[in-house]
């Protein structure tokens, strides 16, 4: 996939994300890797909320350029310390997502914070989550970045304690779908939780089952994805208000030119 189309996909994540309402403030963060090393990535800018960012708007940076960078006020120095980490460390890593939605970040707040399989959503996570229980403030050094990438060792997801989750994957429509997935069980565990009844867990050969299913079916993560990304091409078409055109490259600027007459793409392009 070349730089254009991830940064209209990468766009569309947050703007998706925005829409269901597992944003915070103008607080998380993402990253895809553009370059075959993984080491160039696009990350979004610090604090720009997820429903404004557009294609045009995403950082092209390198994760060896750290004293270059330095500095920089439009990089939040904990997706830096994150991202930057992840795509210098574990370059088979292409996307990352760092969020803190309610439910998931519940789930990982509590002393057990292992999702129990009681139905497919939660089976889908059965033995295949890395936890982070060292919480110690904003992680906002490369010191830090380079523990929760070794934290997450050969997991893709990472319950981050007293913190959040963060998702990593190959592609952008995959990670949409599991952060997505993830959060909806999360949900349904803490309500099941909520009911002060003993859970009704699967066994494991059941759950180990269902997590190999879901593993099998890639197209209907990026399905849902695609979809999602028409349903925003539909709002935009219905108000067209947050079109406009992608700023022209300057001396300073990552962002990709656009053709002479082209048209505007959608909002979030």
């Amino acid at each position: 996939m070349d730089e254009r189309q991830l940064r209209v996909d990468l766009a569309a994540a947050f703007r998706c994300f925005a829409k269901l309402g597992m944003h915070e403030a103008v607080a998380n963060h993402f990253s895809a890797a553009v370059s075959p090393d993984g080491r160039k990535f696009l990350m979004n800018p610090k604090w720009v909320h997820f429903s404004r960012i557009r294609a045009s708007d995403l950082l092209l940076l390198d994760a060896d350029d750290g004293e270059e960078l330095a500095g920089r006020k439009d990089i939040d120095a904990t997706a830096w310390a994150i991202h930057g980490q992840i795509h210098r460390r574990a370059p088979h890593i292409r996307v990352a997502m760092h969020l803190h939605p309610v439910h998931a970040t519940a789930i990982a707040c509590l002393k057990d914070p292992e999702i129990k399989p009681i139905e497919q959503n939660t089976a889908r996570y059965f033995n295949r989550l890395a936890f982070d229980n060292e919480f110690g403030g904003m992680a906002d050094t490369a010191a830090e970045g380079a523990r929760l990438v070794a934290t997450l060792g050969d997991k893709s997801r990472l319950m981050m304690g007293n913190h959040g989750v963060m998702v990593t994957s190959s592609s952008i429509g995959e990670a949409f779908d599991d952060m997505y997935t993830l959060e909806r069980a999360c949900q349904i565990l803490s309500i099941a939780y909520a009911t002060g009844q003993p859970l009704k867990v699967l066994s494991p050969e059941v759950a180990e089952k269902t997590a190999r299913d879901w593993e099998g079916i890639v197209d209907f993560s990026i399905a849902h994805f695609e979809e999602m990304k028409r349903v925003l091409d539909k709002e935009d078409a219905i108000d067209p208000g947050g079109r406009g055109t992608v700023p022209a490259p300057g001396p300073s600027s990552t962002r990709p030119p656009r053709g002479g007459d082209q048209r505007d793409p959608p909002a979030f392009a």
